[in-house]
């Protein structure tokens, strides 16, 4: 039976990422995925003409990984405008970084989101921000957002429940602001540096331009590993791993690189400390008609309200309005986020549709509901201490095995820290194993 050098667990970002790495090193390389298509959570699904992403994402074209990894032009990124229009009591006040969009400061320092203080403030720690390293960011004393925001910022509880709760809520699927202040930090950066965006044809566009830089038959689909067994083979004096999949079918290698999320890591080697997940809803709807023209977020500022006017709507994008695209002509596409910890008595997309009405007006009744996604492991829980070791190990010893792990559970949860621990994965095999590539 032929021995590879390398087989990876799952075809996500990281797990391409390490595989393309790997390749480039000349090793013999097979990825294993159990779905039939590449990118894990970073897949669009195509239904009657809309393209619908695996979950509300967007894509920060400041990542520094990412600049390396892929080829911007072909994506054909479509960005979305800074600032968002924030719900506040029964009306939308439109907020927007004065840096980005000057026409839009006078609207900006007039809106009663919040008080004067903390929009000056905004735009002091985009600066601060813009001047810190990477490094020097999740080098920081890890602590909560909302500590963060808090105590160290000096923001407002006024300006925190109305903006920063249901916007880095939704990026982090939390909206107690539980999670990880370096990751704010490194978010806030990432947005101040480069545009958000989605690709042109979706977020699975991403998935399959790193797919496509690998040979054809190097990814193998359906192909779900069951188990990883030690082999008393060996290999030129190395260890061979066998890789057992669910149809009993064996694959052997000198190298296994668990790709996967972390759950199902934990699964398959039980040494990999396997972190709490956030799930969402995801909840996708048609109309004929949009509310605004303009590429901007609609947020929930009324989430800490305790009267009716607040609903389970986090945030609302019309992804139509960045890319038409993503819908049949003449069609718009809303994308609607609610989080896991949200209650109602009847169907999510009735409530949904119901208070979207309030906010638009009645012809929102019209609105068609094209598929309601729940995402049980949409995100590793970063909420401190996860991130007091910002890069965990990558190389595993669990009972008689040398394993390799990569995912947005050993870095960070973003698409950038999904590539970077890829390449690290890939980068200490190749230091370790250190393959002979054969000229014949």
């Amino acid at each position: 039976m032929e021995v590879l050098d390398t087989v990876v667990i799952g075809a996500g970002i990281a797990g391409l990422s390490a595989a393309h790495q790997l390749i480039k090193g000349g090793f013999k390389t097979r990825v294993l995925e159990a779905n039939s298509e590449p990118g894990g959570r970073v897949r669009t699904i195509v239904d009657n003409g809309f393209r619908m992403d695996l979950g509300f994402q967007v894509f920060l074209t400041a990542y520094p990984e990412a600049i390396r990894q892929l080829d911007y032009s072909k994506l054909e990124f479509c960005p979305f405008q800074s600032g968002a229009m924030v719900r506040h009591g029964n009306a939308f006040t439109r907020i927007s970084d004065p840096f980005r969009d000057p026409t839009a400061l006078v609207s900006t320092l007039m809106s009663d989101v919040a008080p004067l203080g903390d929009k000056i403030k905004i735009a002091y720690l985009r600066q601060k921000l813009m001047n810190t390293s990477v490094d020097e960011i999740f080098r920081r004393q890890e602590k909560s957002i909302s500590d963060a925001l808090l105590n160290d910022y000096g923001f407002s509880p006024k300006i925190i429940d109305r903006f920063f709760r249901p916007f880095f809520g939704g990026i982090t699927l939390d909206a107690s602001l539980s999670g990880s202040a370096r990751m704010f930090d490194f978010v806030f950066k990432m947005m101040s540096e480069g545009n958000v965006a989605i690709p042109k044809l979706g977020m699975g566009e991403i998935s399959k331009q790193l797919a496509a830089k690998l040979p054809s038959e190097t990814i193998r689909f359906n192909s779900r590993v069951s188990d990883i067994e030690p082999d008393r083979t060996s290999f030129e004096g190395q260890n061979v791993l066998t890789v057992v999949l669910e149809d009993k079918s064996k694959v052997l290698a000198r190298s296994v690189v668990i790709a996967t999320e972390g759950t199902e890591a934990g699964r398959l080697c039980p040494s990999i400390e396997k972190p709490k997940t956030r799930a969402v809803h995801c909840l996708y709807f048609s109309h004929d008609i949009v509310p605004s023209t303009e590429p901007l977020l609609f947020l929930n500022g009324n989430l800490e309200s305790e009267n009716s006017v607040s609903g389970v709507v986090n945030n609302l994008a019309i992804l139509t309005n960045c890319s038409p695209f993503l819908a049949p002509r003449g069609k718009h596409l809303y994308s609607v986020t609610v989080l896991e910890d949200s209650e109602c008595s009847e169907s999510l997309d009735k409530v949904v549709k119901k208070q979207l009405i309030a906010w638009f007006g009645p012809e929102y009744d019209k609105l068609e509901h094209l598929k309601t996604m729940k995402i049980e492991r949409a995100l590793p829980d970063q909420s401190p201490p996860w991130l007091d070791m910002p890069r965990k190990a990558i190389k595993i010893e669990d009972a008689g095995r040398t394993l390799y792990v990569c995912g947005d559970h050993r870095d960070n949860a973003s698409i950038n820290g999904a590539m970077v621990s890829g390449r690290r994965a890939a980068e200490q095999i190749l230091k370790d194993l250190k393959v002979t590539v054969s000229l014949a």
